[in-house]
């Protein structure tokens, strides 16, 4: 179709009667919601399909390719050791734990597709977050990397989990399986019922009670939130034609962890579903990046902002070919407005995208892109008409456009709720509406802006930190009297931890120390990078919350 469509043309268009993308109103979980009309049962079928792609490329990985048909016969062989190996029945839990491999994919869809919930792990966790996360899951059994596999070893016997080690072939620790060895060739997928509403996947989000919380998503929720993403893109390309043909395949580079949401849906699933080529790489690295982008013909690049200032800043970006990228954009944080049109400018086709999403929408929200973003650099964008996004007040009743309120979204994409903590859930979603914690506006076109967060909470490179969790773990530390976490600028994560402390009398405070002891209870990404010692109470209000807000104006004018 040619472009210069208007949104909602694009919309009628797509999601009309008889249409590839029709939507229609159903009863899901005693709300009325517009759904997609027809969805594939379940993950199993929509990655049973995937076998029609046959030996089209689907996976490069650094020097191996992998055709659809050869990545569905693993995912086969892995879904026989689960059920027969392992035990594996539906509603079980199968976490998994290690850095972005093929064997990541390869075990999530066989998990999936024998009925299991796959915990996708955060690769960076401690010992005690590993714990935490296997134990809080319930999960049965671990397919990990050897670090990962490492980090849980001290929780597995206690917990009673065994374990599976991909890429590994050194000696293994006792009683652990390597993968290879627990496969049996051309083993055929276990016949097993999966329906829409069993469920899927557990993601840990942070929580600011200082433990992460698992979100919940159904087999119906995830092929929801991919079905609007593909819809979004066809939107795009009806509405903001590319500044000229790109003559290349589309073609996704995974820059992010698959158990981010972003790396899992937008980017990956959309990828396994619809019969794309998926460029992995072993670790960011902004050269190899650029190396892959021109190697692969990349057209599709999903990254947090501090990645895409990493390519232009590059030295090698001037050398290599990007002209097969045709969207360069991503999610997780906000875009500095100035790198909005820094990226129109840059690329010879690519255009700049942002999309807002959580965790608890599977990564689905608003999205702007191409001259919508150029116009509006500070909004969001717009979602399709299966989410639906309003502002309330803080009696839940929704505003006006143009008003302040907390950003809510309701759609059958959603999660159904936190593992085990109904309390939680109950918070969070409210009469259908899922509580995104953040402060935002939507503007008389139906654009959202995300003007601040209503949660304490750090956004460091695309990670939610939150203040509490770092908090707790200061107060820990004998010389630690009072403690603050807050975000500060930083040019390339967007904001970074950092921290006040004031010591206890009769204690002297060693940086050094507090910051080891941090490290060996948080993930690296929730460690403070600016730790200021003060030698007074922290500032406070009438009620006794410290402020937070003077004490970064403090900082940052010390900065200036």
């Amino acid at each position: 179709m040619t472009g210069g469509m208007t949104f909602e043309q694009a919309v009628a268009t797509l999601t009309g009667p008889g249409a590839p993308f029709e939507v229609v109103k159903r009863r899901v979980g005693g709300h009325e919601l517009t759904v997609w009309k027809d969805l594939p049962r379940s993950m199993r079928h929509a990655f049973d399909a995937a076998r029609l792609h046959g030996d089209k490329t689907f996976l490069v990985y650094e020097d191996e390719r992998w055709t659809f048909a050869e990545l569905m016969a693993r995912v086969d062989e892995i879904a026989d050791a689960l059920v027969e190996r392992y035990g594996i029945r539906p509603g079980d839990r199968v976490a998994i734990a290690m850095r972005n491999y093929p064997e990541w994919i390869a075990s999530f869809a066989a998990i999936l597709s024998v009925g299991g919930i796959a915990v996708c792990m955060n690769a960076w966790w401690t010992e005690g977050e590993m714990a935490y996360g296997l134990e809080d899951s319930g999960a049965k059994l671990v397919i990990a990397d050897i670090e990962r596999v490492r980090t849980a070893l001290p929780s597995l016997d206690r917990l009673g989990v065994r374990a599976v080690v991909v890429r590994h072939a050194d000696e293994l620790p006792s009683g652990v399986d390597r993968l290879e060895d627990v496969l049996r060739a051309g083993a055929a997928m276990p016949e097993v019922e999966v329906g829409p509403e069993d469920d899927a996947t557990i993601l840990y989000t942070s929580g600011t009670t200082g433990f992460p919380k698992g979100a919940v998503s159904t087999h119906a929720a995830i092929l929801s939130a991919s079905r609007a993403f593909a819809c979004r893109a066809l939107i795009g390309a009806m509405t903001q034609p590319p500044k000229e043909p790109n003559p290349f395949e589309t073609c996704f580079i995974l820059v992010v962890p698959l158990f981010h949401v972003t790396g899992l849906v937008p980017v990956m699933l959309s990828c396994f579903l619809n019969g794309i080529k998926l460029v992995m790489m072993y670790k960011w690295d902004a050269e190899r990046a650029l190396e892959l982008i021109e190697r692969e013909r990349v057209t599709q690049f999903v990254g947090v902002p501090t990645m895409t200032i990493d390519l232009l800043e590059s030295p090698d970006f001037s050398r290599r070919d990007t002209s097969s990228l045709a969207s360069v954009g991503g999610g997780g944080a906000p875009a500095p407005p100035e790198m909005v049109g820094r990226v129109d400018r840059s690329f010879a086709r690519a255009r700049p995208g942002l999309g807002y999403g959580m965790t608890e929408t599977n990564a689905y929200g608003p999205q702007n892109a191409g001259d919508d973003y150029v116009r509006k650099p500070r909004s969001t964008g717009r979602a399709v008409p299966i989410l639906e996004v309003r502002a309330f007040d803080a009696d839940m009743k929704p505003l006006p456009p143009g008003e302040v309120g907390e950003l809510c979204f309701r759609g059958p994409n959603l999660i159904r709720g936190y593992w085990n903590k109904p309390e939680a859930t109950a918070e969070t979603i409210v009469d259908g509406w899922l509580r995104s914690g953040d402060l935002g506006r939507i503007d008389e076109e139906g654009f959202v802006y995300v003007e601040d967060r209503a949660k304490d909470m750090v956004l460091r490179g695309g990670e939610n930190v939150y203040c509490a969790e770092v908090e707790a773990v200061l107060y820990e530390f004998e010389a630690v009297h009072e403690a603050a976490v807050f975000g500060l600028p930083h040019p390339r994560l967007g904001e970074e931890v950092a921290c006040a402390v004031l010591p206890r009398k009769g204690h002297a405070l060693e940086v050094e120390a507090l910051l080891v002891h941090v490290s060996a209870r948080l993930a690296r990404f929730k460690v403070p990078t600016v730790v200021e010692v003060v030698g007074e109470a922290l500032p406070r209000n009438a009620s006794g919350k410290i402020l937070k807000r003077e004490l970064r104006e403090r900082l940052l004018a010390r900065r200036d």
